[in-house]
């Protein structure tokens, strides 16, 4: 759109940081407002990752396994190992260790939607949307929505919290509350006490998890994203200035390098999303 001419860089960032959402924001938190195109997309490459499970599943061979297969079980062998090092409760670990693998791949794939050109999808939607009655905004990496990654990451502390009372019971867990970190007291007044810091804590403890759960996947990618705007930007002045050939160069070797460790980045935030999972739900299998 910026190629357009019709937009300067600010507008041009500024359209493509807004989501497409069922309404107007009215407040900093109004839990009434759904980002639909991050919805939609999650959506549609969480049905994509079943399908290639599903596949690779229907197709998988007890002899020489093929490329794909290859890949999927030394995949499959990693994530297993994680949660074998973590997770040390054998019946627990059938539920976490395959939604770990899940966590990992589709938290991959959204976050590989930034790896796509930054304005080749916007673009179609500018041209479509509008014509069937929508706006013309679109954001296609989830992972860039803080509504999404904080949504991963309090799905966890559910996760977390149902393991508390299932391996504690109610009462081992209530007992944990009041008396970890700091302990307990035969005093009536100071084990009263403590008990109010030791709740206090418990409660700063989940919230601090959670929050920087899903900021960390949130930050790393939201700013993924704005440079990749930013590089746009160089290919756009190189078609509109004198010196377009130098701002091309720019646009081609800013990408290129950008892209290659963009890579890496967008692996990395899967695995550390996944294996801070593991870790947190380990943490409540484990008694204080």
């Amino acid at each position: 759109m910026a190629a357009e001419g019709t937009l300067t860089p600010g507008e041009y960032i500024r359209h493509h940081l807004v989501h497409l959402t069922n309404k107007k924001q009215e407040s900093i938190v109004d839990f009434g407002v759904i980002n639909v195109d991050s919805v939609v997309v999650s959506s549609l490459l969480g049905l994509l990752m079943c399908v290639v499970f599903w596949l690779c599943a229907r197709k998988a061979t007890a002899g020489v396994p093929g490329r794909f297969q290859a890949a999927v079980e030394i995949l499959v062998e990693m994530v297993d190992n994680q949660a074998k090092a973590v997770i040390h409760n054998a019946t627990s670990r059938k539920l976490i260790a395959p939604m770990a693998l899940a966590v990992f791949v589709w938290i991959f794939l959204m976050n590989f939607m930034d790896m796509i050109p930054v304005d080749l999808l916007p673009s179609i939607w500018h041209a479509a949307g509008p014509a069937m009655g929508f706006k013309d905004y679109l954001r296609v990496v989830p992972t860039a929505d803080l509504s999404t990654t904080l949504g991963l990451s309090f799905s966890v502390l559910v996760l977390c919290l149902f393991y508390n009372i299932k391996i504690k019971g109610l009462g081992g867990w209530t007992h944990e509350l009041v008396t970890a970190p700091f302990g307990t007291s035969k005093n009536p007044i100071w084990a009263l006490l403590l008990g109010v810091v030791n709740f206090l804590m418990q409660m700063i403890e989940f919230v601090a998890k959670t929050v920087s759960h899903g900021m960390r996947l949130f930050g790393n990618m939201f700013a993924g994203e704005l440079v990749f705007m930013l590089i746009a930007l160089l290919g756009a002045y190189a078609a509109l200035s004198l010196g377009g050939g130098l701002f091309f160069v720019g646009h081609l070797i800013a990408g290129t390098i950008w892209t290659l460790f963009h890579i890496l980045v967008i692996v990395l935030q899967a695995f550390i999303f996944m294996m801070l999972a593991l870790i947190y739900l380990g943490q409540a299998h484990d008694a204080h």
